[in-house]
């Protein structure tokens, strides 16, 4: 792996967030990420290409017969050449979730190449905001040509009643957090730039839940649901 070479460096991150390396190759990459800043930027990049198309790709029935056709030429190969402890090689289970991730690479690609294009220029930071308890994607950051931050939910995010999502930020060396406001949790939300106290790399942005009319106090008072900091890119 040439991690100095922004082409191969570029396509190694893709293939990284692609789940498309194998083993040794993925371990290889993952100690490069914790010290490579560049490594870092362009796995965020291609975080930022791939994680909003899980929002515009709807679930799509395959024809009539395709399962058990793939089934059934499973099913005469793996009797034929596999013995009978072949395990996962001869669950169904484990070749339709292959076949899904598969085709999954193969749209995110070509909606890459044939609509993304490349990263605008006017978009200086992102971030993605993960869940502090299972890890999971649920907001992606991003910061505009003036500055504005345009926030958007990746996923559902469970909201009771009585209760409201909450924004923050806190630049490194800031003394607490500050407010962005309330955001909804099913759409996209633009917060002016003029809201911001600044903006830096490893900026944090983080959601918190709060009561129903926001925090009280002005500092975040509810659990912490989402958070992420902010890199260069």
């Amino acid at each position: 792996m040439n991690f100095n070479d922004p082409v191969e460096r570029a396509a190694l991150a893709g293939e990284f967030v692609l789940g498309q390396l194998s083993p040794g190759e993925q371990a290889e990459f993952e100690r490069e990420l914790a010290r490579n800043r560049e490594v870092a930027r362009a796995v965020v990049t291609w975080q930022e290409r791939l994680l909003p198309l899980a929002l515009n790709v709807k679930p799509q029935a395959p024809p009539q017969g395709l399962w058990p056709r793939i089934e059934r030429d499973i099913a005469v190969g793996v009797s034929s050449r596999a013995p009978k402890s072949a395990g996962i090689w001869s669950n169904l289970a484990f070749w339709r979730m292959a076949a899904g991730l598969s085709m999954a690479a193969a749209l995110a690609l070509a909606w890459i190449v044939l609509v993304a294009g490349p990263v605008s220029s006017s978009q200086q930071y992102v971030a993605v905001l993960q869940s502090p308890t299972d890890k999971n994607a649920g907001w992606i950051v991003e910061t505009g040509a003036r500055d504005s931050v345009r926030l958007t939910p990746l996923l559902a995010t469970p909201v009771g009643s009585g209760q409201a999502l909450q924004f923050w930020t806190k630049p490194d060396g800031a003394a607490g957090p500050t407010s962005l406001g309330l955001v909804p949790a099913d759409r996209p939300t633009v917060v002016p730039g003029s809201k911001l106290p600044g903006l830096s790399p490893n900026q944090l942005f983080e959601i918190t839940l709060e009561p129903a009319g926001g925090s009280p106090i002005g500092r975040p008072t509810g659990p912490i649901l989402f958070l992420g900091r902010a890199v260069k890119v």
